[in-house]
């Protein structure tokens, strides 16, 4: 099953081998601590409505993706604020690009000189989402 990434009625089909390095590095759960005046340890807990990150990165051997599919992907994250539609796993999500934590980047697979780039050449994204 692919993963794909909607924008405004464009989809853009990305390698299902794409890893989703932080899917169990976030808890629904915040929790703030502090001392009373008295000492007292004060617990406020509460659950956070959004804001998961989504961060999928491809590796030096799976999920490459076109040069043209980057110059797309890197359009879309110049555009502040978008929502885009998430499929991955069966499951879709609605996902804003994390610019705090760079959006979207991708490597070329080989370092080739200036005249050889073309627009099907391979390159290792890593795109770093937020849920919301």
């Amino acid at each position: 099953m692919s993963i794909t990434l909607t924008y405004s009625g464009t989809t853009a089909t990305l390698s299902d081998r794409l890893h989703w390095a932080d899917e169990f590095d976030w808890s629904p759960v915040e929790q703030g601590t502090a001392y009373s005046t008295t000492g007292r340890l004060l617990v406020d807990v509460a659950l956070k409505q959004s804001g998961q990150p989504v961060t999928l990165e491809g590796t030096d051997t799976n999920a490459w993706i076109s040069r043209a599919l980057c110059s797309t992907l890197q359009a879309w994250a110049a555009l502040p604020g978008i929502q885009l539609d998430l499929v991955l796993r069966g499951e879709t999500y609605q996902v804003i690009f994390d610019h705090a934590k760079g959006g979207f980047s991708a490597q070329p697979i080989w370092k080739l000189l200036d005249g050889e780039i073309t627009p099907e050449l391979f390159y290792r994204p890593t795109f770093r989402f937020l849920k919301v």
